[in-house]
């Protein structure tokens, strides 16, 4: 993880529910272990606020809400357990629990910040009302909505972060890989364990409809010697100082692609003019988002 480090990388992104049906909570350890080397280095970001169903009798375990404070409480000791660390430095409520007030989880934060076991919070998939509602009890460092050129209908909320001092941290920044060009006709994908195989980017039908999107993100790759990775990337790091995106990868080269978007510069006139040409070129519906124009 040091080389990681070295890429660039010094924000990790995980959840107490990011795991596999024989450890429910395998992510929080691997990344636990990896950075236990460099932990001061980094800052590690995880999530509370689902909790598996263990009642249900089937497996995987369903998810379900549960920011009750008792659980947050349960939950915060568990992810320090398995991060092997004594404080969390981006603590983010997983989706809103609609039985519990924003008023009641946001007492709880500033509690856990007064511990030193939580250094900021952040609350993902959030709307403005419950945002500023459980602002004004305890500030809230970050949102974590789905974000990309595909999927842009949070920018709705861009006035309310600017106005609050809100970061974003973008996840799904490149609609699940779709962005990175490397998907055609003869991709697939295994409908047992891969979720994109559902997905309405990845549908052989559309693949038509976003060729346009493609060819838009390649021109712009080739002029700037980037791939297009890199620009869907570069777009928003360049659209706004507080957008984090945090792409996810299973592969090294992967990693290092994606690091050295900080690097392509888009001027402000570029990524004007792309924000210009995604308002009306074609595109899919796109996973937990909806389609601009088809």
């Amino acid at each position: 993880m040091r080389r990681a480090v070295g890429m660039g990388y010094t924000f990790f992104d995980t959840a107490e529910v990011y795991g596999t049906p024989s450890d429910p909570h395998d992510n929080e350890r691997i990344v636990g272990k990896a950075l236990a080397s460099c932990r001061h280095e980094v800052q590690i970001a995880t999530k509370f606020g689902i909790v598996f169903d263990t009642s249900s009798g089937t497996t995987p375990y369903p998810l379900i809400t549960d920011s009750r404070p008792e659980q947050i409480r349960r939950s915060v000791e568990g992810s320090l357990r398995r991060l092997q660390t004594d404080y969390i430095d981006l603590y983010f409520q997983h989706r809103v629990d609609p039985r519990i007030p924003a008023e009641d989880v946001a007492g709880v934060m500033a509690e856990l910040i007064k511990e030193g076991k939580i250094l900021h919070w952040g609350i993902s998939e959030v709307n403005e009302a419950y945002l500023r509602r459980a602002h004004a009890v305890c500030p809230v460092a970050a949102v974590q909505n789905r974000y990309s050129m595909m999927a842009r209908h949070y920018e709705a909320l861009f006035p309310v972060l600017e106005e609050l001092g809100i970061g974003l941290v973008a996840f799904s920044p490149l609609a699940n890989g779709f962005l990175t060009g490397c998907y055609g006709r003869d991709s697939s994908f295994n409908s047992k364990d891969d979720y994109r195989s559902a997905m309405p980017q990845f549908q052989p039908e559309n693949l038509a409809v976003n060729q346009e999107l493609l060819h838009l993100l390649q021109t712009y790759a080739e002029a700037k010697g980037a791939t297009c990775s890199q620009i869907s990337l570069a777009w928003m790091l360049c659209k706004k100082p507080w957008i984090v995106p945090i792409p996810g990868t299973r592969q090294e080269g992967r990693m290092a692609e994606n690091a050295g978007a900080a690097d392509i510069m888009l001027t402000a006139d570029e990524v004007s003019a792309l924000d210009q040409a995604l308002q009306s070129v074609p595109m899919s519906a796109v996973f937990g988002g909806t389609a601009t124009k088809a």
